[in-house]
């Protein structure tokens, strides 16, 4: 009886050093993690999604967390650097596809003369176009899945970045930079129709004021430009997130992929 008490404690204290090792790197992509980790969240709620999704995927990782052995060993305290600056720079990059919406939007809103507006409504202030875009795309993805996905980029990370391992240095900094161009190609891309819009629009107002210098064009144009924004966003909202959806849910299914 005591040898076999024995043998589940021993099994008892590698499944928690495994559940231990994977919640540094879930805990701190936590952080950063859309949905999950928005500021607006109180922090006990994401401690326990983050406890959530370590329960989750710590079975499908027990092979690979084997060999760290118990909690407080050598090889365990080794990995905590890294497991939590691997975890660190998962959320930062999904988090940045979500700061996609927002740099759109304010774009868009920049385009449209309503910046100003509204910009208190967040944690962050914004204008209303991107904290509009913001919630909608949080809401898009939570709806076609975003939990799943989470797990699974979670233990996909774990077969890019073996548990102990530092990422590369040099890797590291070129796929995040490659992200970040990444990202912001597909704001200005989501934006371009604002932008697209304004210049055009202010270049035939210019016009107008040529032709005609006693109209009032700053009275005239302002209010068009804005109501053409909005009539602009409530088209082409829609497509905007349907396509900054498939770029988000192409990085959630490879998440340390480098774009060429």
């Amino acid at each position: 009886m005591i040898e076999v008490l024995a043998q589940i404690a021993g099994l008892g204290q590698g499944w928690l050093a495994a559940a231990a090792l994977v919640f540094l790197r879930v805990g701190a992509a936590m952080a950063l993690l859309p949905g999950f980790g928005e500021r607006a969240i109180p922090g006990r709620i994401r401690l326990v999604l983050a406890l959530a999704f370590t329960a989750i995927i710590t079975p499908a990782l027990l092979p690979r967390l084997g060999p760290l052995g118990a909690p407080l060993g050598p090889a365990f305290l080794a990995a905590i650097f890294p497991e939590a600056i691997t975890g660190l720079a998962l959320g930062a990059v999904l988090r940045l596809f979500v700061q996609v919406l927002q740099m759109a939007g304010t774009m868009a809103a920049q385009s449209a003369s309503l910046s100003q507006f509204f910009g208190g409504a967040g944690a962050e202030p914004q204008p209303a176009m991107a904290q509009i875009l913001m919630l909608a795309g949080i809401a898009l993805a939570m709806a076609t899945g975003l939990h799943i996905r989470l797990a699974e980029a979670l233990i996909l990370s774990y077969r890019m970045v073996p548990p102990g391992q530092f990422p590369g240095p040099a890797d590291l900094s070129h796929w995040g930079v490659a992200n970040v161009a990444r990202a912001f190609a597909l704001a200005f891309s989501l934006a371009a129709p604002f932008v697209i819009g304004a210049v055009l629009y202010n270049a035939a107002l210019g016009a107008i004021n040529r032709a005609m210098p006693q109209l009032m064009v700053a009275f005239v144009g302002a209010p068009a430009l804005t109501l053409g924004g909005l009539v602009l966003l409530a088209i082409a909202a829609p497509l905007m997130l349907h396509l900054w959806l498939e770029v988000f849910q192409t990085v959630l299914a490879n998440p340390f992929d480098t774009p060429g």
